[in-house]
């Protein structure tokens, strides 16, 4: 089984580093090698970063990694998802923020994602290093698997990308719209359940959530 794992990333370098350590820990089993290329694609969508996360990307050299870029004239949200999703070739693809670290994952099979839209997992907000009371957006993020969950703050089916998994040929299939700003996630997740395909939160899957300045998660948050 082969995973591609799209990371958004704009002037992350503070973090992505952690992110992909982790990808390669819980994903590629922390080994070098021709082996992990083989079961493990990268693909980085980068949107104009300024800072250093470009040479922090660099030094896992030993890693298969696909570098797109997305300008801010050209930018949405789902524009710059559905790009990295038209470049993954693995039989699973996962999206994660660069300012997310995976601390645990309990294990996704292509069986798992048989007649079901996308699995998402746990965040664990972290601001400054501190973890803070989940209020807000992170309050949906419980402890208990959940299928179809309805927030009831939101008003609709709830569902978050930065750590999320997919069949990659299920979401080659059904693409996000790339003319919304922004909660392109929660209409995707609304649009498959009128499909008829579940979304699955899975508790086991968890991702510390880093504190960045300009993350539209952390809006309100505080």
């Amino acid at each position: 089984m082969k995973y591609s794992v799209i990371i958004r990333n704009r002037n992350e370098e503070k973090y992505i580093g952690h992110c992909i350590q982790s990808i390669v820990d819980f994903l590629g089993g922390g080994k070098i090698g021709q082996d992990i290329r083989d079961r493990l694609q990268i693909v980085l969508m980068d949107n104009e970063s300024t800072d250093n996360s470009i040479r922090v990307v660099n030094t896992f050299d030993y890693l298969n990694i696909e570098y797109l870029t997305i300008g801010k004239n050209l930018y949405s949200p789902g524009r710059s998802l559905n790009m990295g999703i038209n470049k993954c070739d693995g039989d699973i693809t996962m999206i994660i923020s660069a300012h997310c670290e995976i601390i645990k994952f309990g294990g996704v099979v292509v069986d798992d994602l048989n007649d079901i839209g996308a699995i998402w997992g746990k965040q664990i907000p972290i601001w400054d290093g501190k973890k803070v009371t989940p209020r807000y957006l992170w309050s949906n993020f419980g402890d208990e698997r959940k299928v179809n969950y309805w927030s009831d703050s939101e008003n609709r089916y709830f569902f978050h990308n930065a750590f999320s998994v997919f069949n990659t040929e299920h979401l080659k299939t059904y693409l996000f719209d790339e003319r919304l700003s922004g909660k392109e996630d929660r209409y995707w997740a609304n649009d498959q359940i009128e499909k008829g395909y579940d979304i699955v939160y899975n508790p086991n899957l968890v991702v510390k959530h880093y504190y960045t300045i300009n993350s539209a998660t952390w809006k309100g948050v505080g």
